[in-house]
């Protein structure tokens, strides 16, 4: 059975493979692993489509390693502003140094383990895709796939030990890249979350969710838990500057949420006032943010005198400063 899903999973992509602008297709030469593990990292959490266009902006941008290890970190962080997580960014320089400083990938899922930022998944990922390396390449798409064709019924995230076992146990030793990104395209087009289209899954025969009659139930998922509200408030600090108007932005600390990003100075998002404080003002509205653990309902201040240490900035090129979503809703709230 192993093996013939690991044939009927390669046979089936090597005719329906994504045509995605950081992949090789099935019978080219790997691509370039700069451009393999950026797209990895800018795909944690993040959809295909919300992905493509920042790696054309990143790669037409910075065309390789070595240019986005010199690139200034505030500009990284700038463009990538608004496709979230902002930690990876971070890790995002840190890596592209240290690749940089030794003068090129490691080959080895071990040796991209030792990367900052780099954790199990993307190391594998980027050792079996980019390198040929026989590695388990486990995301949500292949972690869906495998639960369900295995029936595991063990709920999340317990059931990940399970689930990386079996994918080992049916991952080949050659093509394995090409296995890892079949079994994602399986999951994101085929064995899709809600509506898993059987009748047209190379690996149907094979799969014990299908025949227990109700695969859609699989992964097994703890049951979801309200996210709090948090309630902060923003300070929108705008005067005339001598090529028209500008406004009061800061950059956050480099740690902790949306850490080192430009931003509206604020209160630390909470009653206490454990951020800056800011005059009352007059209430120009809210915003709205979901965060992952979170929801926050930040109110819009105009202000007057600036707080905390920041630069004055072109509000008619407030797009260029590479605000996080949450401001830049509360820039547009401020311009409307």
């Amino acid at each position: 059975m192993t093996s013939s899903i690991a044939a009927h999973l390669l046979a089936w992509y090597d005719d329906h493979a994504r045509v995605l602008p950081w992949r090789a297709q099935p019978g080219e030469p790997p691509n370039d692993p700069y451009r393999v593990w950026l797209s990895e990292v800018m795909l944690q959490q993040t959809t295909t489509a919300a992905v493509k266009p920042y790696f054309h902006a990143f790669t037409d941008r910075w065309p390789t390693i070595d240019d986005l290890a010199a690139a200034p970190e505030e500009e990284i962080m700038a463009a990538w502003a608004g496709l979230g997580y902002y930690s990876r960014a971070r890790n995002l320089v840190k890596a592209a140094r240290a690749v940089a400083q030794r003068g090129g990938f490691p080959e080895t899922e071990k040796g991209l383990r030792e990367l900052p930022g780099l954790g199990a998944y993307t190391a594998a990922a980027v050792a079996a895709i980019a390198f040929g390396q026989r590695a388990v390449v486990v995301d949500a798409n292949v972690e869906r796939v495998v639960s369900r064709l295995f029936a595991i019924d063990e709920v999340l995230p317990g059931a990940r030990k399970s689930i990386r076992a079996k994918t080992d146990m049916i991952t080949p030793d050659r093509r394995a890249g090409d296995f890892a990104q079949g079994m994602m395209d399986l999951g994101a087009t085929i064995c899709t979350t809600r509506d898993p289209k059987c009748l047209l899954c190379p690996l149907a025969g094979d799969c014990e969710g299908r025949i227990a009659g109700d695969p859609a139930r699989f992964p097994v998922k703890p049951a979801k838990k309200a996210k709090p509200l948090r309630q902060g408030r923003a300070w929108w600090i705008e005067r005339e500057g001598p090529e028209g108007p500008v406004v009061w932005l800061v950059t956050r600390p480099g740690k902790g949420m949306l850490g080192g990003m430009r931003a509206l100075p604020d209160d630390g998002w909470s009653a206490r006032g454990d951020g800056l404080g800011g005059e009352e003002g007059e209430m120009l509205g809210l915003v709205r943010h979901g965060f992952t653990h979170f929801d926050l309902e930040l109110s819009v201040v105009r202000g007057s005198v600036p707080l905390g240490e920041g630069e004055w900035w072109p509000i008619d090129r407030i797009e260029a400063a590479g605000l996080p979503t949450l401001y830049a809703k509360a820039a547009r709230l401020a311009l409307a």
